[in-house]
């Protein structure tokens, strides 16, 4: 499948779909700082601007919407409206595929919602257990995944072929920058958080370098990790 990397999201141009994951609406509010990290209005701006980008007809978060188990903190609500806006004054609908960390998302969500949401051939999940539904790809996140280069951390997909029940895997960065992301440099299929990374020496890091507006493609985890 065909997919165009920007701003920690992937967007499916034969399907008209941008997907996001681990956007963890919230996390401002619980972090432990006095003042807030401006959240709603990076999140917001962000989505704003991806549907400006590509005007999909589909605007799909890949689970963890939703950053607290069992409470909603302070301008949670609000964000949840302004995405939804968002989306329909780009003309999209938006999805949301529940995460681990989504138990309150019946309360505050009456949009459409899945376990998992095909896409052509490839389904969309959290990532965080088995899928279901058999597809030519998976595309998950919640692992956060980064790549720390020169001692700097830097978000990351991770794309590999076949590597799941033979289909192809699609792991997205955590959204929301307040996630610092997990380093994958020199971790194995044991280290990561989803049962769906079976050989992580066959993934593939992808960086996007806005600054230069390019895509960046690393080699394999089993090569990368003896070279840097």
């Amino acid at each position: 499948m065909r997919v165009e990397y920007r701003d920690r999201a992937a967007f499916l141009p034969d399907h008209d779909t941008l997907v996001v994951a681990d956007v963890h609406l919230g996390r401002d509010e619980t972090s432990a700082v006095e003042l807030r990290l401006g959240e709603h209005e990076d999140i917001t701006g962000r989505v704003a601007a991806l549907c400006d980008r590509f005007a999909p007809e589909a605007v799909v978060v890949a689970g963890d919407l939703l950053h607290s188990f069992s409470t909603l903190p302070r301008g949670v609500m609000e964000s949840l409206s302004a995405l939804e806006t968002t989306a329909r004054d780009a003309g999209a609908r938006a999805v949301v595929v529940r995460g681990n960390h989504d138990t309150m998302l019946d309360e505050v969500w009456d949009g459409p919602t899945a376990t998992e949401y095909r896409v052509g051939d490839w389904v969309v999940c959290h990532g965080h257990e088995p899928p279901e539904t058999e597809a030519a790809g998976y595309l998950v996140g919640h692992d956060h995944p980064a790549i720390e280069i020169e001692g700097q951390r830097r978000p990351c997909y991770l794309r590999g072929d076949g590597v799941y029940r033979d289909a192809d895997l699609l792991m997205l960065p955590a959204f929301t920058p307040l996630a610092p992301g997990v380093v994958v440099n020199r971790m194995r299929a044991r280290d990561f958080q989803s049962p769906l990374v079976t050989d992580a020496d066959a993934l593939r890091p992808v960086v996007r370098d806005a600054d230069g507006d390019e895509t960046l493609t690393f080699p394999p985890l089993g090569k990368l990790r003896r070279l840097l």
